[in-house]
């Protein structure tokens, strides 16, 4: 339902309507943005299983130095999605210009630190030689995307929050697009363009996210927050400091489980001579397990706004069962998908993993990872739920707690002092899962979410 300023209602009407008109545009974006991956680590192959490890470890910092763009759009989201289902526009309005503001100033103070402390960042790979060179070169192109990135995502947050996905879905595939169309074309060349080599990945995504930038701002000029940009000098401390209270959990998630990751990746550092074996194997396990992650981050990103929405409008039983329709959902579908991943692994790693060793690696990454993929369901899609509502220091402490209490401290004992190697680290990785999904269902069944005041 379209209210008067355009925004889209949630709060009537069937529950299944509503989430299926939130969840098939994302499920799309997804989509895209798993080809965006795909497209790199398939490039990546030609240049050999070094650049395909250092990919899958930059990638991992470029998504940690974007942890507070995601945190904000977090917080927005919760913000707006209830203003918008209580039918407060205009303190919406102000809300969204705020985020934006807020975005685009951590944005440019964390392009400098980036590049100050660039070597450091880069050292904690363990890289060496002409591996660390090319490292950095990867991740100061990167780091000069994160102000387009930030205003994509904080804008693309701000569109959702107000049931306007289409326009994400317009955005997102578009820049998407861009990005691995540049992939081939700015890697490899094209007529008398001889081709930039590994460094046309990295410029691939700093060019697409700066024509993104471009892109939402015409959206919103055709949206109905085509009134953002008024008075966009002013700050108001009031709902910066609101933003914060919400986003700094979401950001600590974040930091927590990239800062996770890349501990992964140094365990397996110290494999001595299978290590880049098994770094290029988890890469391109995590991009094919991505299509797994299509329809779950789509729910999760739909059930935050529902449940945003619906808490706004004074209905918290009608948030509360969305958000079971909405997880069990996902549980069942990705169940379903994860079954002919298992079954066929090897060809579908096979495109994309060149070098032998590296198949076999990531094909007993994949069949391991698939035993966990329920419970990863559960908890992304409840955790979407409980960010919505705006208790993100609940999914804060369900993630950081299984995360560094179960899996790093499991990983290492399995990899190294167990001397299980990768494998180790694969076992380590869904038994923190299982738990991790048992809890955010005990969060979200027990918790005071419903009470919460924003």
């Amino acid at each position: 339902m379209t209210g008067k300023d355009g925004a889209v209602s949630f709060t009537t009407g069937s529950t299944w309507e509503n989430i299926w008109h939130m969840s098939w545009p994302m499920l799309i974006v997804m989509f895209f943005n798993f080809l965006v991956g795909i497209a790199d680590i398939y490039v990546a192959g030609f240049l050999g299983p070094e650049i395909q490890a250092i990919v899958g470890y930059v990638s991992q910092l470029y998504f940690f130095i974007i942890i507070v763009a995601n945190a904000i759009s977090i917080g927005t989201v919760a913000i707006l999605s209830r203003a918008v289902g209580a039918g407060r526009f205009e303190d919406a309005l102000s809300s969204a210009r705020q985020s934006l503001l807020f975005a685009i100033g951590c944005a440019i103070a964390l392009t400098a630190t980036g590049l100050v402390l660039q070597d450091v960042i880069i050292s904690l790979a363990g890289f060496s030689g002409d591996v660390r060179h090319i490292a950095s070169d990867f991740f100061v192109i990167f780091v000069f995307a994160l102000a387009p990135n930030y205003i994509v995502i904080v804008s693309n947050a701000i569109f959702r929050a107000g049931g306007e996905v289409k326009l994400t879905l317009l955005a997102m595939s578009v820049i998407s697009l861009i990005n691995i169309a540049l992939n081939f074309l700015l890697v490899f060349g094209i007529h008398s363009f001889p081709g930039l080599g590994y460094r046309g990945i990295a410029l691939a995504t700093a060019l697409a996210m700066s024509a993104g930038t471009i892109i939402c701002f015409f959206l919103f000029r055709r949206s109905m927050w085509k009134d953002i940009f008024s008075g966009m000098r002013r700050v108001s401390g009031d709902l910066v400091r609101k933003i914060v209270s919400l986003s700094w959990p979401a950001a600590l998630i974040q930091i927590s489980w990239n800062a996770g990751n890349i501990l992964i990746y140094n365990i397996l550092g110290q494999l001595q001579e299978g290590s880049i074996t098994a770094m290029a194997a988890l890469t391109n396990g995590l991009r094919i397990e991505a299509f797994l992650y299509l329809p779950i981050f789509a729910l999760n990103m739909a059930a935050s706004v529902l449940t945003g929405q619906n808490l706004g409008a004074g209905e918290p039983d009608r948030a509360e069962r969305i958000g079971w329709k909405i997880s069990l959902s996902g549980v069942a579908f990705v169940s379903l998908m994860a079954l002919p991943l298992f079954i066929w692994a090897g060809p579908v790693s096979s495109p994309i993993a060149k070098d032998t060793q590296v198949l076999d690696e990531t094909v007993r990454y994949i069949r391991i990872s698939m035993l966990s993929e329920p419970f990863m369901a559960i908890s992304v899609i409840l955790g979407g739920c409980l960010m919505g509502a705006g208790d993100t220091k609940g999914a804060m402490l369900v993630i950081v707690s299984t995360l560094w209490i179960i899996r790093l401290p499991l990983a290492y004992f399995l990899a190294i002092t167990a001397g299980y190697g990768a494998f180790g680290v694969w076992m380590a990785m869904i038994i923190s899962m299982f738990f991790q999904g048992i809890a955010m269902t005990a969060r979200f069944r027990y918790g005071n979410w419903k009470e919460l005041r924003l």
